[in-house]
């Protein structure tokens, strides 16, 4: 067995030991030193990116604000209506959008037209209704008394066997 106490021999031994052990602790310290270099500059970049992502955030949270009011008034009538945009969207053909544009182009003149040309007439239209029983009542006297006059009955009789045969109506003319 060893005796605790160095052998002389063991003490020669020493200073080169000693020296070996100072060099790699220094190495060791120079690792170290990096490393807490490295860890710096990596605290640093991941300080950087979470300011980053708490301004995203901060917008985020601005935009999510904003929009949930509307999100939740749209959400019940977008529910009812997806069967029917579901619907539209399958059956809707390219032409068709393209003429829709050009319908709703148009809309503008359309509307001035209708005020200014055709509710005008319809608005009369209810006093025209006597107006032609008044006529179709004066064509029918006047077709009997052409139909009194001497050799205007023929004629008639003629006319009338001619469209007959041609299978017009005597009553439509172009």
């Amino acid at each position: 067995m060893r005796s605790p106490v160095p052998d002389p021999r063991d003490l020669l031994a020493v200073p080169s030991r000693l020296m070996g052990l100072l060099d790699q602790a220094e190495g060791l310290l120079t690792r170290a030193s990096r490393a807490v270099d490295e860890v710096e500059r990596v605290t640093a970049g991941a300080d950087a990116v979470v300011e980053r992502v708490d301004t995203v955030v901060d917008e985020a949270q601005r935009h999510v604000a904003r929009l949930t009011p509307l999100l939740d008034g749209l959400e019940p009538p977008l529910t009812a209506l997806q069967p029917t945009l579901e619907r539209l969207a399958e059956t809707t053909h390219p032409d068709e959008v393209d003429a829709l544009v050009q319908m709703v182009d148009h809309l503008p003149e359309l509307t001035l037209r209708l005020e200014r040309d055709i509710l005008p007439v319809m608005g009369s239209l209810g006093s025209v209704a006597p107006d032609l029983h008044d006529l179709l009542a004066v064509s029918r006297e006047l077709n009997d008394m052409l139909a009194k006059v001497p050799g205007l009955s023929r004629l008639k009789k003629r006319i009338d066997e001619e469209q007959g045969e041609d299978g017009t109506n005597a009553t439509v003319r172009d």
